[in-house]
């Protein structure tokens, strides 16, 4: 027999199961928060500007065909700053404990599209070592440049400021509870619904019905325990009796 699941059903199931549902949704948020305030390391972010442009004349000026080839010179300018010839200078001035290769995880490099401006990101634990880093980077990137490239089209647009009060990117403790929220809603669901499943019982008429595929003839009602009467004392029974005879 096709079993068929009615709207009001799954309503009654969440109604019966919304303790579970509760629970597991305020544990999940309780653990994201206290991991989130906890246990998780701080990450700053601060960044500079690099703006990538040909070098001008008194005889010429910027065209269309000079800003095409500045877009495709940009894209080779985001590896070399993130390559160790740069890294490694940064991490010698900055006398820093670290490798090229875990100084590339903390940098970003990107730019906006159609953008002659590109943005080095940097994230650290220290807010004002990531200032220091994103400035380092830019300052040795301008330098080197002309050695590598052969070229001087590249100038710092804006450098990167330690804010009074900064504040850190990652993680985010609001955003973390609220993933949670959904997720310790959908677990606590799964779980009512599994419990639903899982528990064959009878308990009433509509079930025997559905499990036994027949109809209900008829049901006895619950009988009630009658109340017992106090034995009566000896002499009454006599008493009784008398009379009878």
């Amino acid at each position: 027999m096709e079993e068929t699941i009615s709207l009001q059903d799954l309503f009654k199931t969440l109604k019966k199961n919304l303790g579970i549902i509760l629970l597991t949704t305020i544990l999940a948020i309780t653990v994201a928060g206290a991991v989130s305030f906890m246990f998780l390391t701080p990450i700053y972010e601060n960044s500079t500007q690099i703006l990538v442009n040909q070098e001008q004349t008194e005889a010429s000026q910027m065209t269309n065909q000079n800003i095409q080839t500045d877009l495709q010179l940009i894209n080779t300018y985001s590896v070399i700053i993130k390559s160790p010839a740069i890294l490694d200078q940064v991490i010698g001035q900055m006398n820093l404990d670290t490798s090229a290769e875990a100084l590339t995880q903390k940098i970003t490099v990107n730019t906006a599209e159609n953008s002659q401006v590109v943005n080095v990101v940097v994230r650290d634990e220290d807010p004002a070592q990531a200032v220091e880093i994103a400035n380092t980077t830019a300052q040795v990137f301008e330098n080197d440049i002309q050695e590598l490239m052969n070229v001087d089209n590249v100038s710092i647009l804006s450098a990167a400021v330690l804010k009074e009060n900064p504040s850190p990117v990652e993680p985010n403790p609001i955003l973390n509870m609220a993933i949670a929220a959904v997720v310790g809603l959908m677990l606590g669901v799964g779980i009512a619904f599994l419990r639903e499943y899982l528990d064959t019982s009878m308990k009433t008429e509509q079930d025997i019905e559905d499990i036994l595929g027949v109809p209900l003839l008829g049901v006895i009602s619950p009988i009630k325990e009658e109340a017992k009467l106090e034995a009566k004392p000896a002499t009454n029974r006599r008493k009784a009796a008398d009379l009878n005879g």
